[in-house]
């Protein structure tokens, strides 16, 4: 059965998906409706991420169940093994998937990563040391990579 719930944080409204195994979806959406459906993942998460806003957590132990083909899913695995408050360019998280030429097809995958904050999509910059790019909007991304970096 599903669950979803919205609520408020640093960075704008939050909508929260998840399942029995956990959470399958997190989105920014500062028009969402209010949702109030919720279960121990979405409780859990909410309680992580204001611990995470606050400097107080550098890693997430909520459940996930994030649906993507299995490239995505491994794109997403590297990511979750980004340190807290460290960077590593597009080019770097293909080498790391031993995919060295799939330096777009892995950024794409980032760009489709559908548990921003927990599954790190934020700590991948552009080679040059540049931000690059974030669906969720590029303040987000700086404000992130800012908090990462004073705690």
């Amino acid at each position: 059965m599903m669950a979803q719930k919205t609520f408020q944080t640093p960075l704008g409204k939050i909508v929260v998906v998840a399942d029995e195994v956990g959470i399958c979806s997190l989105d920014f959406d500062e028009n969402a409706l209010e949702c109030k459906e919720s279960n121990v993942h979405i409780e859990q998460l909410m309680e992580e991420l204001d611990e995470y806003f606050k400097g107080k957590r550098k890693e997430f132990s909520v459940a996930l169940n994030p649906k993507g083909t299995p490239f995505q899913r491994g794109v997403w695995e590297v990511l979750q093994g980004i340190p807290y408050g460290k960077t590593i360019s597009y080019s770097e998280e293909a080498d790391i998937l031993k995919h060295p030429k799939a330096v777009r097809a892995v950024a794409n995958a980032n760009g489709k990563n559908p548990i921003p904050i927990v599954i790190p999509c934020h700590r991948v910059i552009a080679k040059g040391g540049g931000i690059g790019g974030y669906s969720g909007g590029l303040w987000r991304k700086e404000f992130m990579l800012e908090l990462e970096q004073k705690s």
